[in-house]
Formats: C-alpha cells, structure tokens, sequence
C-alpha cells in the first residue's frame, strides 16, 4: 500500500477491484483546506478514463505487474502470435489487447508484455520502431528543407506523413507514441 501522493505516471493501482493506469496526477492544497491529489486514470479492462479525488492520507493498493520480453511471429488475423525467446513458450493476443500497437509489430520485433496474475493486459513498445516505406507519392528532387509533408503507407499498414524526400521502399524511424516520422533509418 502506498499513500496518494506516491502516485505517478504509468503506475497501475488496483482501485475499486479494477485495474487503473495512472495517467496524470496533481497534488493540490487549497488555502486553509485539506490537501488532496487529483489523479487522471485509465481503466485497463475498458481504456476509459476517469478522474479520482484522493485525500493526502488516502492508501492506495499498488498492482504487482510482471514484464516479459517477447518476440512478435505473426499474425493470422484474428490473433498475433509472440513467443518467449528464453522458454519458446507462444501464446497469442487479439487485436482488442494490443490496440494500436498492431501498427508497430513486425515479425521478429521484441516487445514487453505486462501480465497481472499470470494473464496479458497489454505490451509495452520501445520509443521509436524501424518501418519500411510500401507505398508513397515519388520524392521531388531538390526539396529537401520543407514542411510539406506527404502520407506513405508502411508494411504494417500505418499511415505516416513524411518529408517529401522519402521514396518507396525506404527504412524510416517512427515515434510509437504518436505515430509521426522522426528521420531514415
């Protein structure tokens, strides 16, 4: 048990039998008022968020959550296939678990699957993702400082906006977060 104003970004807490992710928190102390945080959360089992107000004494049960490094196969469809590169144990997930994450995943890729008593809530992606350029308008030649930008389509099947420069069939690095391009590879 931790006290709220232990609370950070990106910790998971059980609240209300339900897991939360935390994905904001401010500690107010108004005036002559008690203090108090006010925590913006993500439900895990649905995405929803919802805001909390939690008393500075308030104890707050922190999830114990176990990471493994896993190795993206493939996918049929339905469900994408991982396997742990130190046991060769595969199990698969379905495209609701892993949201937009199915835009990064690439055969051979490694991501860190988070369990909660044995069974998957979601995956972890590194930073930026190395993707290659599929389809995309020809590059113009000679324009290479601009702020046109042009959409390509990757292998994945995400749609990225990059430079004019980039031409099909290029390897360019991908912002996870929010899906933009940050340079070639």
């Amino acid at each position: 048990m931790i006290t709220s104003t232990q609370l950070r970004p990106g910790m998971v807490i059980k609240f209300n039998n339900e897991l939360y992710s935390i994905f904001k928190t401010e500690h107010r102390t108004p005036g002559n008022l008690r203090g108090f945080v006010q925590a913006k959360m993500r439900r895990l089992a649905s995405g929803a968020m919802t805001e909390h107000r939690f008393s500075s004494e308030d104890k707050v049960e922190r999830a114990i959550m176990d990471e493994v490094e896993m190795e993206f196969l493939y996918d049929d469809g339905e469900a994408f296939h991982f396997m742990n590169p130190e046991s060769f144990e595969q199990m698969h997930l379905s495209r609701d678990l892993l949201g937009d994450a199915v835009n990064y995943l690439i055969p051979q890729f490694k991501v860190t699957v988070i369990f909660h008593e044995g069974k998957p809530l979601s995956v972890e992606l590194p930073a930026t993702v190395n993707l290659t350029v599929m389809e995309t308008e020809p590059s113009l030649k000679g324009s290479t400082v601009s702020n046109v930008t042009k959409p390509a389509t990757m292998e994945t099947g995400l749609v990225v906006q990059v430079p004019p420069f980039i031409s099909e069939g290029e390897r360019i690095r991908v912002n996870t977060a929010d899906g933009s391009y940050q340079e070639r590879a």
